[in-house]
């Protein structure tokens, strides 16, 4: 065996630095198991962004100390070991540039980490209109729930730069705010009941903010309509698709039940004969 070491070195070398990388990735596979485990048991108490960006951050370090102590192990790697991570201003240089992007999103996902502006489970819509619920938050993004099996994935950098309208801002509720036009010739004081009942009689919507449901707002004439208003709040569990859903079949139900009409628009042609 000593004369095999000493007869081929670069072989044993190459044969410690395989044993060495399976022994340190089987390992940080069982710390990040463990990591995982321990966090899921944190987040049972503390489910925000913090916890998961935190967690990103102490998963990256872990991997990345793993990497660099395996590659400056052996001397076969040693060398490429500190131009890879200590490396001359030129590389260095070259690499920031290169990382921009990923640099811009890992500060702006603490940015969003620090200022909290929504939290996992919160359902929240961009200014392009886009609705989902945060199911998660990385170094580089975060993930939004949409209908069914739909996922959107965006950009720590481009979110941190948008419009958020948070649906459940530091509640145990969510909200929604629905409009229903109703023709000018109804009665208004009739339409806000007859809305409110049929708000309140879903099998979804919940009291809100002092135990009462949303209250319904007369807050406009449009062109051709009376624009009744309410806020329908509804457990965070229920898919806002579901509580808008069935919301708008019955107040849909109950103004046909009560003569109330919903106006539309339409357009009148009028046709003249010309003269020859």
């Amino acid at each position: 065996m000593l004369d095999i070491i000493k007869r081929y070195p670069t072989l044993w070398e190459a044969i410690k630095l395989v044993v060495v990388a399976l022994l340190t990735f089987i390992g940080v596979t069982f710390v990040l198991w463990f990591e995982r485990k321990l966090t899921k048991r944190l987040m049972r108490k503390w489910n925000n962004i913090n916890m998961r960006f935190v967690e990103s951050i102490v998963r990256f370090v872990i991997v990345f100390v793993a990497a660099q102590w395996v590659v400056m192990y052996s001397p076969l790697t040693s060398s490429f070991g500190r131009v890879l991570f200590q490396g001359t201003t030129v590389i260095a240089a070259i690499a920031g540039f290169a990382a921009q992007p990923v640099i811009a999103d890992m500060i702006c996902g603490l940015m969003l980490s620090a200022t909290r502006p929504f939290n996992i489970g919160d359902r929240i819509e961009l200014e392009d209109g886009t609705a989902g619920i945060v199911k998660d938050i990385t170094l580089r993004h975060v993930t939004l729930q949409l209908i069914d099996t739909m996922v959107k994935i965006i950009p720590n950098s481009k979110l941190n730069g948008m419009e958020i309208t948070n649906m459940s801002f530091k509640s145990q509720y969510r909200s929604i705010h629905m409009r229903f036009n109703v023709a000018y010739d109804a009665d208004a004081e009739k339409a806000i009941k007859v809305i409110s009942d049929a708000v309140e009689q879903s099998a979804w919507t919940v009291p809100g903010k002092a135990g009462a449901y949303g209250p319904v707002y007369f807050i406009e004439y449009a062109d051709s309509a009376l624009v009744m208003a309410t806020t329908v709040y509804y457990a965070p569990s229920t898919p806002t698709e579901v509580v808008r859903s069935d919301v708008n079949r019955r107040v849909k139900r109950a103004l046909d039940e009560n003569g109330i009409e919903i106006p539309y628009n339409y357009v009148n042609v009028v046709m003249k004969s010309g003269r020859e």
